[in-house]
C-alpha cells in the first residue's frame, strides 16, 4: 500500500465506513451517465429507417447526450461547491448532474484507498452497460422505440436513490470557548475583542469592489489554467475524446454491416461491457500499488496508446469471432482508460480543487465528445466501409497516448528539478542567519580582545605615572 498523500479538505478522509455506500451511489450515478448514451445504439438501425437519415446524422444522437452531459460540468461544479453533491444529483437536469458530483464525493471520502474507489465507482459503467443492452433488445422488440424510451425514463430515475447515499462530510466544528460570532461572522465584544480592534476589523468586513474574474474564482477555480499538469491533461484529453466514443457507437452497426444477426451484434456489447466490468476495478488496485501510484500518469498514458492500438488492428476482424476478440481487448483498453480518466486529475490538481477541475475538463472536452462520432460517421458514409473510421479513432488514440507520456515525462523532470532548486534555496536561507549570527560573534569577540589590549596598555601607563609622583614627593 502507498503511502497517504496530503490533503487539503482541512480533514482526513475516513477512507471506509460510509464511504462504500458513496462508492455504491456513484456506481449507479456514473453507470447511467456512461452506459445509457450508448445502450441507444440498439436502437439506431431502426431510428435511422424511421426517419431516413445517414450514419453521420444517427451518430448525432448519442454525441448530443455525451456532449450536453460533458458541457453541465461548470454548471454542476457550482451547484456542487454550493450545495454538495447529494442535492445536486437528486434535483438533477438529465444526466449532466449526475457524474460530476459522483466523483466528486469520493475524493472527499477516500485520500489512500482513492484509486481503487474511483476504479469500482466507475465500473458501474459497463455493469450497466452489459445490463441495458440485452434489455433495451428485449423492450424494442415488445415496445417499439417509442416505447422503449418512456419505460427506460422510469428506470434512470432509480439516480434519485444514487444521490441519497452521498451523504455530506467534512471538518468537525471545534468547540474551542472564545470563538463565538454574530450572525454577520463578525467577531463580538464577548471574544474579549477591543473597541480599536473591533473598528479594524468593522473596516476589515467592508465590502470591496471585485473583479469579473474574482467574482468568476469564487465558483470555480480559473488558476487551474496556469497549472502545466493540468494543461498537459486537458491537451491530450481534447485529442484523445476525437477517437474515444465512435468505436463503441458504430460496433453494433459493424457487426450488422458484416452480415451477424441482431441478437449477436448487441451482444458483442454485453462481451465488452462484462471485461469492461472486470477491467476497472482490477486497474484500481493496480493503480493502488506502490510502484504505479507515484507515476499514475505514466500508466494512464500507456492506456490511451493501447486503446489507439486496439482500433487501429479492429479492420482486421472480419467474422463474428474476430469481433468478439476485439470486443474482449478494447473492453480491457476501455476499462483501463475509465479507470484512471478522473484519478489521474485528482492526482494532478489534488482533491480540494477537483470539483472546479472536473468543470473545466469536461466544458471544454464536450466539443471533440459532440464532433467526434458526428464525423467518424461522416467518414462511413464517405468510404462506405466502417474499418476507415475505426483506422481515424485509432490514431487519434494513439497520438494522444504518445503526446501524454513525452509531455508527463517533461513534466516530471521539470518537477524534479523545481524541487531540487527550492530545496537548494531553503538551504541558503537557513544557512545565511547562520552566518550572520557566526559573524556576529566573530566581531563581538574580536572588539572584547581590543578593549583587554587597550586596558592592558592602559596599565603600565598608569604605573610609570604613579611611580614619577612617588619620586617627587620624596625629593620634595
Amino acid at each position: 500500500m502507498p503511502p497517504a498523500t496530503t490533503t487539503n479538505l482541512g480533514y482526513t478522509p475516513p477512507d471506509g465506513g460510509w464511504g462504500w455506500a458513496v462508492v455504491f451511489g456513484s456506481f449507479i450515478s456514473i453507470g447511467f451517465s456512461y452506459a445509457f448514451p450508448k445502450a441507444l445504439t440498439i436502437y439506431f438501425k431502426e431510428i435511422q429507417k424511421f426517419f431516413s437519415i445517414s450514419y453521420s446524422e444517427i451518430a448525432w444522437v448519442s454525441s448530443i447526450m455525451l456532449a450536453t452531459m460533458y458541457a453541465g460540468g461548470p454548471i454542476s461544479s457550482i451547484l456542487v461547491n454550493r450545495y454538495g453533491s447529494r442535492p445536486v444529483v437528486m434535483a438533477g437536469m438529465g444526466l449532466a448532474f449526475n457524474l460530476q458530483p459522483a466523483l466528486t464525493i469520493i475524493g472527499k471520502y477516500f485520500l489512500v484507498k482513492r484509486p481503487m474507489a474511483n476504479g469500482l465507482a466507475m465500473a458501474g459503467s459497463p455493469v450497466f452497460l452489459s445490463t441495458l443492452a440485452p434489455v433495451n433488445q428485449f423492450l424494442f422488440d415488445n415496445f417499439g422505440w417509442r416505447g422503449s424510451f418512456l419505460i427506460l425514463g422510469g428506470i434512470v430515475l432509480n439516480c434519485c436513490v444514487a444521490g441519497a447515499l452521498m451523504r455530506p462530510i467534512g471538518p468537525k466544528a471545534s468547540g474551542k470557548p472564545g470563538a463565538n460570532a454574530n450572525a454577520n461572522g463578525k467577531a463580538t465584544a464577548e471574544d474579549g475583542a477591543s473597541p480599536e480592534a473591533m473598528g479594524l476589523m468593522a473596516k476589515q468586513g467592508q465590502p470591496q469592489k471585485q473583479g469579473c474574474a474574482d467574482r468568476v474564482n469564487k465558483f470555480i477555480d480559473l488558476s487551474l489554467f496556469k497549472h502545466r499538469g493540468f494543461i498537459i491533461y486537458l491537451v491530450g484529453n481534447i485529442v484523445m475524446f476525437f477517437g474515444f466514443f465512435a468505436p463503441i457507437v458504430f460496433l453494433a452497426q459493424y457487426a450488422k454491416d458484416l452480415g451477424v444477426n441482431e441478437y449477436s451484434a448487441a451482444f458483442l456489447l454485453s462481451i465488452l461491457a462484462l471485461v469492461d466490468m472486470v477491467a476497472r476495478p482490477l486497474t484500481g488496485l493496480v493503480a493502488n500499488t506502490r510502484w504505479i501510484r507515484p507515476r499514475i500518469q505514466y500508466f494512464f498514458s500507456l492506456s490511451v496508446a493501447y486503446n489507439g492500438l486496439c482500433h487501429l488492428l479492429c479492420p482486421l476482424a472480419r467474422g463474428y469471432m474476430g469481433l468478439v476478440m476485439y470486443a474482449i481487448f478494447f473492453g480491457v483498453a476501455f476499462g483501463m482508460v475509465c479507470a484512471l480518466l478522473f484519478e489521474v486529475l485528482m492526482d494532478l490538481v489534488g482533491a480540494h480543487r477537483f470539483s472546479s477541475a472536473v468543470g473545466l475538463v469536461t466544458i471544454i472536452e464536450c466539443a471533440p465528445v459532440l464532433l467526434g462520432p458526428p464525423i467518424s460517421g461522416a467518414l462511413v458514409d464517405i468510404f462506405m466501409d466502417y474499418q476507415y473510421m475505426y483506422y481515424a479513432c485509432g490514431v487519434m488514440m494513439l497520438a494522444a497516448g504518445i503526446f501524454l507520456l513525452i509531455m508527463n515525462i517533461y513534466n516530471y523532470r521539470l518537477l524534479d528539478q523545481e524541487e531540487k532548486e527550492a530545496k537548494a534555496k531553503a538551504g541558503a536561507e537557513e544557512a545565511g542567519p547562520m552566518r550572520t549570527e557566526k559573524e556576529l560573534s566573530t566581531t563581538k569577540t574580536a572588539e572584547e580582545e581590543g578593549e583587554e589590549e587597550e586596558k592592558s596598555n592602559e596599565g603600565p601607563a598608569l604605573d610609570g605615572q604613579e611611580e614619577t609622583t612617588c619620586t617627587t614627593e620624596t625629593e620634595d
